[in-house]
This record gives C-alpha cells, sequence and structure tokens, in this order.
C-alpha cells in the first residue's frame, strides 16, 4: 500500500543536508540519468548540470556515486538492458505548453498512489480548480524515474488552463507549474502497476529507435480514455553534441 511519508522525508533531508548540498545531490542525480540514457559527453553532461569545470564534475560524482561517471554510464546501461522485457512502440509527440498545479510526494515508480487518489493530494481543493474543466486530466511527474532512484520526487495533481493559471488561488502546501513544450515518447499503460517496468524498458529500447531520454521528469497522464506515460526526449541536435 502507498503511504504518505512527504513531511517525514523532507524533515530528513532538510536535517540531513544544506541546501547547497542538496541542490548538488539534485544536480549529480540528473547527471546520472543523462550518463545512462544519453549519448552526450561527460563533459557536455557536466555543462548541462551545471559544472563547467569537467574535474570538480568527476570528483563531485566520485563523492556521491563511489565511482566515475565513465564506469556509472557503462554498468547503468548493462543493467538497464538485463532488465528491459517488452513493449509497444512509443509515438514520439510534441506537446504543448501546458500548466498544472500539483503536491510534491516522495515515492519511487514502484510506490505509486493508485490514479484514482492522485487529486486527493491537493489538500481539499474543490474541484474542478478554476482554470481547469470538470473533466481535466490528472497528473503526474515522475522526476527520478529509472531503475535506480537516488532521490524519489514526483508531483501530483491536475492541468488546468495556461491563460488562467497565474490568477489562481495556490495554497503554501500547492505549487503552480508551468511545463514548456516538449517532445515526449507516448505509450498507453493498462494500469499503473505496469509503469516500473514499462518505464525500465522503454528507457532501454528507445536508442534502438535513435530516440534518447533528456533526464526531465516523465509525464503520467490520466484522461477519461486513457492512462499515459510521456516520457521527455532530446533534440535531434543535442545528440551530436
Amino acid at each position: 500500500m502507498f503511504t504518505r511519508p512527504a513531511r517525514r522525508v523532507d524533515a530528513k533531508l532538510s536535517n540531513s543536508e544544506s541546501p547547497s548540498a542538496y541542490r548538488e545531490a539534485l544536480r549529480l542525480e540528473k547527471a546520472s540519468r543523462l550518463l545512462v540514457h544519453t549519448p552526450l559527453s561527460i563533459r557536455t553532461v557536466a555543462g548541462r548540470c551545471g559544472y563547467t569545470n569537467h574535474s570538480a564534475f568527476s570528483r563531485a560524482f566520485l563523492r556521491r556515486f563511489r565511482h566515475s561517471p565513465r564506469h556509472h554510464r557503462l554498468t547503468g546501461r548493462e543493467a538497464l538492458a538485463e532488465a528491459a522485457g517488452s513493449v509497444p512502440r512509443p509515438e514520439v509527440e510534441t506537446l504543448p505548453p501546458c500548466a498544472a498545479v500539483v503536491a510534491r510526494e516522495y515515492a519511487t515508480s514502484e510506490t505509486l498512489p493508485p490514479p484514482r487518489r492522485w487529486l486527493e493530494r491537493l489538500d481539499g481543493y474543490q474541484l474542478p480548480l478554476p482554470g481547469a474543466s470538470e473533466r481535466a486530466a490528472a497528473l503526474l511527474l515522475l522526476h527520478d524515474p529509472g531503475p535506480q532512484s537516488g532521490l524519489p520526487r514526483l508531483d501530483l495533481g491536475v492541468l488546468v488552463d495556461g491563460e488562467s493559471a497565474g490568477s489562481l488561488p495556490i495554497s503554501p502546501s500547492l505549487r503552480l507549474l508551468e511545463l514548456p513544450q516538449a517532445r515526449c515518447a507516448c505509450l498507453d499503460l493498462p494500469g499503473p502497476q505496469r509503469l516500473h517496468d514499462t518505464l525500465v524498458t522503454l528507457l532501454a529500447v528507445l536508442p534502438e529507435m535513435g530516440e534518447h531520454y533528456n533526464g526531465d521528469a516523465a509525464r503520467l497522464v490520466r484522461s477519461e480514455s486513457a492512462l499515459t506515460l510521456q516520457l521527455p526526449l532530446l533534440d535531434g541536435e543535442e545528440t551530436k553534441r
């Protein structure tokens, strides 16, 4: 059963790490995803994660993961290949920009609440929210997808009209996110229980399609007709760097 450890985990993080140390941990976790899932050079990965000095990045990475970026790339890809199963070929779509009202949780892709409970995380907000239709799609953003989540975080909430999002009354426990236009690999799921296995397999097969996950939050959207995984992709030009 899914439990709600958000406040407990958040308190633990704030007590054990300074804000700057936590920010660095997030940067290195994203670097770990880019190393495994993209063909970007190690120097390019370092730059995309805020490190201008390659040696400083390698030292920081070694401190956190106890091995080098190159070793992490090799072993991560081997583990992904071993864990992969089979999935239908995803559709690659360019999704328009949108907005969402969400609440933060701390959980992995293996311990998600069922979609019917996602909107319960909006702390009693009366639905529909202003700017959201009565049949608005529920949204889950999984910030650290994959077989090994070092800092698992997710946001649960509802998609809203981007034009009216700025006027929404948002409580301190919630956040308003503006989601940019994104190229995504899109795949309908039979249910959330298949999300973890589907993610692992999709991450393994995307390179065979000439596509690569870009390290940003994976989107899971529940509409009236489907539960759809949307995995952000690198632009074609980025893979050449």
